[in-house]
This record gives C-alpha cells, structure tokens and sequence, in this order.
C-alpha cells in the first residue's frame, strides 16, 4: 500500500474534481471542504451535488439551486444543487408527450414505468451535468477548479456507451422494461455527452477521488467502484480515507476501534493498494458551515465531552427481536437490503444463524460479486440446518444474455439481434439476471427459510415488474418470463410470506438513502418490516472525545428513522469483531 499522508486539496492540478463513494463515507464533507480549501488559495472554484438527497445546502447552510450561487464566507467560491428528481420528471414528460394520442394507454404506461427507474434519474442527472459544463461561464476560464459531489458511476457511463439506444428506441418498441429507453430521447446530445464523457477520461483535465472508510466492507466497494470506472477509461484515480482515529488513547472501546481500521488497511485490495493513497482524521462531529469546513484539514481537537450516563436505552429491542418475529411465520423470505459499507452481509448471515439455531432450515445466499458471506461465517464451516450458496453475477449474467439470444434467433432479422445484443449489455440485465437466478433459490425452498443478502433493489424489483405485466405484448429481450419468477413478485409483496430488513449507520447520507430505497420499494408494492441502525456509538460507554461526540450526534438520526421506521432495532459497535458462527450469534442474544 502506498504510504499514507494527509490529504491536500491543493496539491489538485486539474481542472474537474470529481469525488465518489457509496454512502455514509463522507465524500460531501469531504467534497465541500476541498472546494472551500481550494478558493482560500485564490482559485475560483465551483462546487456541483447530483446527488437526489444533496446535503449541499445544510452543510453550507444555505439556499443552493441548479444555476450557481456565491458561498457567503468563502470568496470565490459558487456552488450549485442540481435536482435529477426534477430533471427525470421533466424528461419523462418530454419524452411521453408526443407519444400520448398516438400510442394505446397501456404502451404509455409501459413507457411511463420503463422511465420510473433509478437508470432515468442516473442520464437526468448527467444531463444536467452535462449541460451546466457546457456553459460558456463554465467551459471558459471562470472557473479554476470544478468540483463534483457524487460523480457520475459507472454504471451511468456505461449506458452512455451504448450506441444503438439512441436511435429511435421507442418508436419501435414501445414495451417492457429496459436501460435504453432513458436515452431514447436523447438523440440530439450525444456529441455532448461524448465530450463530457471524454473529458472525464482525460486525466490532464479530471481527477477521481474514491472516498472509502478504513473497514473491509467500504474498501471493497471502493476497489469494485475504482475497477468498474478503470474499465472504462477513467484511470487518473486516487483513494481517500476518511474517518481514521487518531488517538486512541487508553480507551478500550477506541483501541480497538483503531486496531480494527488497522486491520482494513493492512487488508486493502490489491487496486486501491495500487494507487496514490492518502487520510483523514475522525472529526467529532459533522461538519456544517464555512467555518467548521475550513478546520477539516486541521488537527482534530475534541471537546472534553465524556459518555452519557447512561448509556442510551436500547428499549429491550436488538436482533433477537428479529429473529423472534420471523419464528412466528415459521418460513419465509428475508432480504436485507442497504447501500455498500452498512454491514448487510454481517446482520444476513446473524439472521440466519439465529433462525437456524432455532432449529429450522435456512438456505443463506448472497449476490455480491465480492462474495463476504463466507468471511462473515469465518470460513468454509458447517452449521446445522443452514446451508450457503452464492449467485455469481458474471456468470448467470451471460447465461441469461446466451438464453436471450437462442430464444429470439430464428424470428429476428440481424438488425434485430444487433439491438437485442445491445439490449442485454446494458446494465440492467444484470439485475434481472441475477434476480431470476435468486427466484430460482427460493422456488426450491419448502418450509424452510430463505435469506439474501445484498436483495434486488426497488429500481430490480420495478423491471420486472414491467416486464410481467406486458410480457404478452413484447416481442424482444425478456422473452417469456419464467414461471419462478411470475409466482415470486406476488410472494415478495405477501408480507406474511417475505420480510425485507434495511440495514443502515446512524449518519444522515446512510439513513437517507435507505429511505429513499424504502420510498422505491414500496412503489414496487413492498413494505419493509424492519430497520436495522447498525455499528451505532450510542450504546457504547467510550470516554474517548472523538467517538462521545460522535455518539451524541447520533441521537438525531436514531430518532429520524424511528419515525419512518414500521420497526428498528439498534446494533452497538461491537468491541470484537462480529465475524464467526459465536460472535455473530452473539448478536442475535442481545
């Protein structure tokens, strides 16, 4: 690994900025701080959120909209909030409109739910992104540096590569559920999305900064994020890690703590380990306001806070509570579901040995491509009544690509197999793929328990959905939808027979996303039963400055998910480590 040194925003050549990470590892904070650090050193420096729950106006406390605005306190600075909500509405509208006296109510409806998607806000939001680099204040000399908060992923960038789906897409085929229908309407922007596109990949103009926490489960997501974003194209990366504890002193709680971080970055993938890597310290406390921003890059001295007493009350409700509710179903699905780092995979695998140390059979299976679900269980080892299994997404990806094509062969011409090929390389095949081959784990079971971990999304769950209701009339990529996976939708939305558990930190970025997953979900008709707030400091009896105030700052978002929550329960942070059979089990004790 390469040696670690303090982040300098300044030490920034290029002229675009762009920071990513999945959520709750504080590339806002970060991002912000960075532009304010940049226009202290004279350059004039705009910052720019994509993201649908921008914090950009609280963290500098004030009103920001998509045209940008001068940061009060910091000369120099101008920061803009582009709302991809909006921007996908808008392009919903402006791309059905002309179809709405023309086409049937049932292919405008197909059309409105294939543009419901999470793939819609993706090319909405790079539209706007796209068309703010664009103008001529921006593409000129006004500004030094150009600093984006969430950058555009790969996933986005990899659905602008697919040059079929931008001719005329829905004039021919105006049903099912697929990624080229966002770009359809874009036809008249491809040049200026090529040049958008070109320039991210220019490392003498872009900087990509991957924002990832010193713990295994955030450095992997970092690692498949830099991979993903290498593969096309985007090489001049860089790795942040954020949040390591610094003085640790006699506290065991945070010498720990510090020992576990260690760890992660002893443990670093291979990737990250590749590139220029540098730190950042712990801060107390969220960072709000100019003046809080500017101290990010100082030395961190806490306030001499010491743990409430006591500690926060739990109420009785842990993971046992979970457990608990699912024995009285007696067998069932039980997904858990959260953005990358929030410990999905840990609450998974201690569900189902809590359910299967109760004495019935569970069946475990994961679709994360990085496959943690055996280092969570410690290894290759026998439990009764669970057995594991892992759905590899390459793999049952180019089954299901392969199966496509045979299908369709002989009644398609060549141009029709031509977009069909395109059809399946975009990356939503790969989340129907891969959602089809966990339909055909749980058609297996029979009175037992089945748990994924790492589910479909809602974004998953809404294509199929589609697909299902007007697979009758599609004459392209899905095909007929197989009979484990017409039963399992309506299984899905049977709470008596399926339990999706959100797994979250008691952070604003985290909680946040998971509502807005709990908002996708039941749009997909499915009601999540359980929050889980997980690693939460609250609990915990740390004198350590750093992590009291952290804990403190919790209480807010413990509370905000207790009112949208039908019920939560709180995980402490965990001294040990909760990996292994006995630790995890542990878990599902208290």
């Amino acid at each position: 690994m390469n040696e670690q040194t303090q982040f300098d925003p300044v030490a920034l050549q290029t002229k675009f900025i762009f920071f990513t990470g999945k959520g709750g590892v504080g590339k806002t904070s970060l991002a912000s701080a960075t532009a304010v650090r940049l226009a202290e050193s004279g350059k004039r420096v705009l910052i720019i959120s994509t993201d649908p729950a921008s914090n950009l106006d609280d963290v500098f406390e004030q009103r920001l909209a998509a045209d940008p605005v001068a940061i009060t306190g910091a000369p120099g600075l101008f920061a803009a909030n582009l709302d991809p909500e909006e921007a996908a509405r808008a392009y919903r509208e402006c791309v059905i409109a002309p179809y709405r006296n023309i086409l049937p109510e049932s292919a405008i409806r197909s059309i409105e739910e294939q543009l419901s998607g999470a793939c819609t806000v993706e090319i909405a939001a790079f539209d706007e992104f796209a068309k703010l680099l664009a103008a001529s204040e921006v593409k000129g000399s006004c500004y030094d540096h150009i600093v984006l908060d969430t950058a555009p992923t790969g996933h986005t960038l990899r659905l602008l590569n697919l040059p079929m789906a931008w001719t005329g897409y829905l004039e021919e085929h105006t049903n099912g559920a697929s990624c080229l229908g966002p770009l359809s309407g874009l036809g008249g922007k491809k040049d200026l999305y090529a040049q958008t596109v070109s320039a991210l990949a220019d490392p003498l103009q872009t900087t990509l900064v991957l924002v990832a926490r010193p713990d295994r489960a955030a450095l992997v997501e970092a690692a498949r994020a830099a991979d993903e974003l290498l593969q096309i194209g985007i090489a001049n990366q860089q790795v942040v890690i954020n949040g390591v504890l610094d003085n640790p002193g006699d506290d065991l709680a945070a010498k720990s703590y510090r020992s576990r971080q260690d760890l992660a970055l002893a443990l670093m993938p291979p990737l990250l380990s590749q590139l220029p890597t540098y730190r950042m310290t712990l801060h107390p406390h969220g960072l709000i306001g100019v003046g809080a921003l500017k101290q990010m890059f100082q030395p961190v001295i806490p306030s001499s806070v010491r743990a409430p007493q006591p500690p926060y009350d739990l109420d009785g409700a842990g993971l046992h509570s979970v457990v608990e509710d699912l024995m009285k179903k007696g067998r069932g699905i039980v997904m858990t579901m959260g953005k990358g780092g929030v410990g999905k995979t840990t609450m998974a695998a201690a569900i189902a040995l809590g359910l299967a140390e109760k004495g019935v059979r569970v069946h475990l299976s994961t679709t994360d491509p990085a496959a943690h679900l055996l280092s969570a269980l410690g290894g290759d080892q026998q439990v009764e009544h669970l057995t594991v299994s892992r759905i590899e997404p390459k793999s049952v990806t180019e089954q299901y690509r392969n199966k496509m094509i045979a299908e369709n062969k002989e009644r398609l011409d060549q141009e029709g197999l031509d977009l069909l090929a395109e059809d399946l390389s975009s990356p939503c095949t790969e989340e129907i793929a891969v959602f089809q081959a966990f339909a055909e784990v749980v058609s297996k079971a029979d009175q037992s328990f089945v748990v994924l971990d790492t589910a479909p999304t809602g974004h998953t769950l809404l294509l199929l959905d589609a697909a299902e209701a007007y697979h009758r009339e599609m004459q392209r990529a899905t095909g007929d939808i197989p009979i484990h996976v017409r039963q399992l939708l309506p299984r899905l939305r049977n709470p008596e027979e399926t339990v999706v558990v959100l797994v979250t930190l008691p952070e604003a970025t985290p909680v946040l996303e998971a509502e807005r997953l709990q908002e996708d979900l039941r749009r997909a008709g499915i009601i999540p039963q359980w929050w889980i707030i997980n690693q939460c400091w609250l609990p915990v009896a740390t004198t350590q400055p750093v992590l009291t105030q952290r804990a403190q700052a919790e209480r807010e978002w413990v509370e905000y998910v207790r009112r949208i929550a039908s019920q939560e329960v709180m995980i402490p942070w965990q001294v040990e480590e909760p990996v292994g059979v006995e630790r995890l089990l542990r878990l599902t004790h208290s």
